[in-house]
């Protein structure tokens, strides 16, 4: 089974809404594209270039796959590992009305995005990296198909725009197993999946207790 890898930038408030500049998406009449651009130091880029070249595959959703594709293949810099990397490898794009992917190495996946999804991450092969990819990413939690989130959650609020968890995401526990802070503020999360949500109850038992009382029914 493959692995696969949900990675975004985030305000504290959980938007992912165009962090990398003003016309980056503007759905909704979004005005706050560019957020992220600010709070960039060397560790993260760095970070960013070890997290690309982790990827076997790519899985977009057709407007993100829009914009990589009118910029990527025009960084033809040898050295610049991240676009070397992005242009050859495969590609895959969810999505119904695109008609053409013409991008190197770029198919579109036929039908039902979560079930060819599904299909995919039963195949050989390494790990296959979301990015972006907002409504794509809402498909893929509710059909439970994440398997690990890495979350670059930005010390600003925006207080709208799209989010990366909305209505229908499956509950779930994740595992944290890595955080890194940067020079700017900026916390590097990496979370891995860990079941079922468990409930529980800081209730007050029988005997005066206010020890928490764990429910395994959940």
């Amino acid at each position: 089974m493959r692995k696969l890898v949900v990675g975004t930038f985030l305000t504290v408030d959980g938007v992912m809404q165009a962090p990398g500049g003003p016309d980056e998406d503007r759905d909704g009449g979004f005005e706050h594209g560019g957020w992220s651009v600010k709070y960039w130091d060397e560790m993260m880029g760095k970070l960013i270039v070890e997290q690309t070249l982790e990827a076997a595959a790519l899985l977009l959703g057709r407007k993100t796959y829009e914009i990589f594709a009118a910029h990527w293949p025009r960084v033809t810099d040898p050295n610049d590992p991240v676009a070397t990397k992005l242009n050859s490898m495969r590609k895959y794009v969810a999505s119904r009305t695109l008609r053409k992917a013409e991008w190197h190495n770029s198919t579109i996946l036929p039908g039902d995005a979560a079930s060819a999804v599904a299909r995919l991450k039963e195949q050989a092969g390494g790990e296959i990296q979301v990015t972006g990819s907002s409504n794509l990413i809402q498909t893929l939690l509710k059909h439970d198909l994440v398997d690990e989130f890495n979350l670059w959650v930005f010390p600003v609020t925006i207080g709208s725009g799209k989010r990366l968890f909305g209505d229908g995401t499956m509950p779930g526990a994740f595992r944290l197993v890595d955080a890194k802070p940067s020079s700017t503020g900026v916390v590097i999360q990496r979370y891995e999946r860990a079941g079922k949500l468990e409930h529980g109850s800081f209730a007050v038992d029988e005997r005066g207790n206010t020890a928490a009382l764990w429910d395994d029914k959940s």
